[in-house]
């Protein structure tokens, strides 16, 4: 009785999956079978959906990187943490030049708010 109505159930619906079947016999129909029992029969009946793989997102290649042609044309800003032997933390900002790799500006301290790291960059930019 039970394979007949999952059967039937699938045939009619065929996006349920268990969850779906087992709570339309319990709550629609007003069946008294617990889940474990349900499930047996379906599993044996083989009426698992199935699962889709998931489609993969095909991304553009990303632009190559640009060598600037000269010095102070573009810079790179890097921020590195590391800790004392105390266990206080402390940051470090970088401001690096990309057409030499020379270090314009290193800031140090335990704690870099936004107008100093401003003001290191603009002092790397003279």
């Amino acid at each position: 009785m039970i394979a007949d109505l999952l059967t039937e159930l699938t045939d009619t619906h065929r996006s349920w999956g268990f969850g779906l079947c087992f709570l339309h016999l319990r709550n629609v129909k007003g069946y008294p079978w617990n889940h474990k029992r349900v499930y047996r029969i379906y599993c044996e009946l083989e009426l698992n959906l199935r699962i889709k793989p998931r489609r993969r997102l095909k991304r553009d290649r990303p632009d190559a990187l640009v060598v600037p042609d000269a010095p102070n044309v573009t810079w790179s800003m890097d921020f590195m943490a590391d800790r004392l032997g105390d266990g206080r933390a402390f940051r470090l900002l970088n401001v690096l030049d990309d057409f030499n790799r020379e270090g314009l500006g290193i800031e140090v301290d335990f704690s870099l708010p936004a107008e100093r790291v401003i003001v290191c960059a603009a002092q790397a930019n003279r």
